[in-house]
This record gives C-alpha cells, sequence and structure tokens, in this order.
C-alpha cells in the first residue's frame, strides 16, 4: 500500500476547508497537506494517509477528528511588529481620537482577528502599555485575539516564544515586557502576566455568519488572512467585522488586500488599508 494522498482523497480535504473555512487549496499545496495529514495519521497508529482520509470521510472519524485537520491545514505566520507603520498608527493616530470621546472608565478595546500565536495581540499590548504609561491612556485597556486554530491560541495563551521572535521588538519595549527564560540555554521567553492578564483568545471561525465578540470594539485588526478567500467572502467578512467597531473605531488589514474594503458601507477610508466607521452609527 502506496503512502500517499489520492487525487479523491485531497479534493475531500480541499472541498473541506473551503466550505468550512473559506480558504482555497490549490494543487501547489498538496505536498504540504499530505505530509501534515500523514503525521496526524501515524500519531493515531495508521500508517496510510489515503486510509486514514478514508476514516475521516467514510467511517466518521471526522467527528473526533474536524479540529485536528483544521489545525493541519491551516496555515499561521506571524511576526512581533508586522508591518509597523499600523502600530505607528494606533499610537499617533487612533488611540488620540479613540480618548477624545466621552468614556466614562470604559477600557480601549482592541480586535486582532486571525490572531495566529498571538504576536500581533501582544504587539498591541506593548504599544496600548507604552501609551498608558504616558498617562495618554487613562481608562485601561483590554484585547481579544481570536483564531479558526485551536493549537496556536494555546501558544498565545502561553505567550511562549523562542528568543529570536522577539527580534522586531525593540530593546526598550523587550526589557519592559519580555521575561527572558532563568536558563540561558533553553533560548525562550515570555510576555510579562500584566500583558498576559490583558489580552484574552478564543476559538473563533471568521466564516461563520456572527461573531460572539463585543459590538463596541475601538480598533480591529483583520491582517493578512484575507488573501486567502475569494473576493466575495473577504468583502462579507469585512462588513462583518466592522459592524463590531463603536462609532470612530477603525479597521485594519494587511498591505496586500487593501482593495478588500472597497465596498464597505458605513465607513470611511483614511488610509490605504485602514477605514474608520462613522460617527453617529450605533
Amino acid at each position: 500500500m502506496a503512502d500517499i494522498l489520492s487525487d479523491r482523497r485531497f479534493r475531500q480535504v480541499a472541498g473541506l476547508i473551503e466550505r468550512d473555512i473559506g480558504i482555497k487549496l490549490p494543487a501547489v499545496k498538496r505536498t504540504m497537506v499530505e505530509g501534515r495529514l500523514r503525521k496526524r495519521a501515524r500519531s493515531l497508529g495508521i500508517m496510510d494517509v489515503d486510509e486514514y482520509c478514508g476514516a475521516l470521510f467514510d467511517d466518521g472519524l471526522l467527528e473526533t477528528e474536524y479540529q485536528h485537520v483544521i489545525d493541519m491545514v491551516t496555515t499561521n505566520k506571524t511576526d512581533f511588529f508586522r508591518e509597523a507603520e499600523h502600530f505607528d498608527f494606533l499610537a499617533r493616530v487612533a488611540v488620540p481620537k479613540l480618548m477624545e470621546r466621552p468614556r466614562a472608565g470604559r477600557p480601549l478595546k482592541m480586535w486582532s482577528a486571525a490572531a495566529s500565536t498571538g504576536a500581533e495581540a501582544y504587539t498591541i499590548a506593548m504599544v496600548l502599555a507604552e501609551l498608558a504609561l504616558e498617562g495618554r491612556i487613562a481608562s485601561g485597556f483590554r484585547i481579544l485575539g481570536t483564531d479558526i486554530s485551536s493549537q496556536v491560541l494555546e501558544v498565545a495563551r502561553r505567550g511562549i516564544y523562542p528568543e529570536e521572535a522577539m527580534a522586531p521588538v525593540p530593546p526598550a519595549l523587550r526589557r519592559r515586557y519580555v521575561m527572558r527564560h532563568r536558563d540561558p540555554a533553553r533560548a525562550e521567553c515570555r510576555i510579562v502576566p500584566e500583558l498576559r492578564a490583558a489580552t484574552a483568545f478564543q476559538l473563533l471561525n471568521l466564516m461563520e455568519t456572527s461573531y460572539a465578540v463585543d459590538g463596541d470594539i475601538d480598533v480591529i485588526f483583520c491582517r493578512n488572512v484575507l488573501i486567502y478567500f475569494e473576493r466575495p467572502t473577504q468583502e462579507a467578512v469585512l462588513a462583518r467585522l466592522a459592524a463590531h467597531l463603536r462609532p470612530g473605531g477603525f479597521l485594519i488589514v494587511g498591505h496586500s488586500e487593501t482593495a478588500a474594503g472597497a465596498t464597505l458601507r458605513g465607513v470611511r477610508s483614511v488610509m490605504s488599508t485602514i477605514w474608520q466607521r462613522e460617527e453617529g452609527r450605533a
């Protein structure tokens, strides 16, 4: 028995991912998909990847394996301070404008959609913590990170990363918000408890028709995930996200996704990748 993924089984896996997550898996991704499925199959004592897929789709194994399949196939690329100009905009423009509005002690609320292992959410936390130290945020802040993969969310909750992952973090912020492991041989570091306490993570599929998230978010980051969706799906996701913004709130997408928000209603373009919800809209 050849341990390869057949055309039929690849189409079934690709169809499942496109239907449930909105991501197309082209033929060039087949080797990657096969390798990840094979690893999972062998962990279950199944030595043939096609046999594993047969068990998924023909024998009911998908009921218990569904989240594992999603975790295996979804790509999770993230870095601290990725597309750094967005965090500069957050500090220089977005937060000052948001703080001009009456808040009645209400904390700033940020949402990192497609948060992956948490680098974006913790980058936001570092930026906001600096503003709070400067007295520019008097009401505190809360950050929510969501993702379709339970595995990456566990990494995010722990807040433990290889030391090399911290290279993009400015040295002053690294000293304040990142703890090095006591054993230098481990080459690991961890986000400080104060930032972890201000940041929560939860499972969420952007393909759902509604999101179990507060409707008064100040800033939503949804970057570098829309590129995997077809245009109608991109537009639908952005519309659902924008509906969670409070009036005056900001929606930020990745630099390769600027066209996706062209049809958004109830928002105005601030920059090529940033929109602001119009005032007076509930």
